[in-house]
């Protein structure tokens, strides 16, 4: 009967590989964190357009009550 823990140990080391493809652990660690680097620039960039869409608006309801 064969070893089920061995099988087991088998069939996620493929799907491991599968999952990095192709790529070392240390290159996917790597690939997800410049993607993470790039999401949260995204998100800077996307916070300071709308403050400034923001402090349009506003100054643009400041001028019409006056």
């Amino acid at each position: 009967m064969p070893d089920r823990n061995n099988e087991d140990d088998v069939n996620a080391e493929r799907m491991l590989e599968a999952a990095l493809g192709g790529m070392t652990p240390h290159q996917a660690l790597i690939q997800a964190s410049l993607a993470e680097s790039a999401d949260s620039e995204a998100r800077a960039a996307a916070t300071a357009k709308n403050r400034e869409r923001a402090l349009k608006l506003l100054a643009a309801i400041e001028k019409s009550m006056a």
